[in-house]
């Protein structure tokens, strides 16, 4: 049977330290523009969190460009240049192996907005404001 999918909870400090770690490298990296690719010199890319395998193998860092602009454009930069990022987390890390590296948009911020969307919608503000004068 396989293992339910791991939550902050349940993943271990190491995982998370790790993690945090590694999202730091690549935010500096990214920042410095140590990537020689065209595409991310032009962008202010924010990378919002970095999830580890349970053995350190692998890691996927959930990336946003600021303002969202040209999401696509950015994740196949990145993609790119996964070799180059694997590379220097490996040797700023000194983890027993390279983690190999893989980039997905961050979506958070999307559904956020759109639960504030619906929050705001008036028929939503009215059903809080009732349930609250009841209690």
């Amino acid at each position: 049977m396989a293992k339910p999918p791991a939550s902050p909870e349940t993943r271990s400090v190491r995982l998370l330290k790790v993690g945090e770690q590694v999202r730091h490298i690549l935010s500096e990296l990214l920042m410095r523009q140590e990537v020689h690719d065209d595409v991310l010199t032009a962008h202010s890319v924010s990378v919002t969190e970095v999830r580890m395998s349970p053995d350190l193998r692998h890691a996927t860092a959930y990336i946003k460009p600021l303002l969202g602009a040209n999401e696509e454009a950015v994740l196949k930069a990145l993609r790119t240049n996964t070799a180059f990022f694997q590379k220097e987390v490996a040797q700023r890390l000194r983890l027993k192996y390279a983690a190999k590296m893989r980039f997905q948009a961050d979506e958070s911020f999307d559904v956020a907005s759109h639960i504030d969307k619906l929050l705001a919608d008036p028929r939503v503000a009215r059903d809080i404001t009732e349930a609250g004068d009841e209690a």
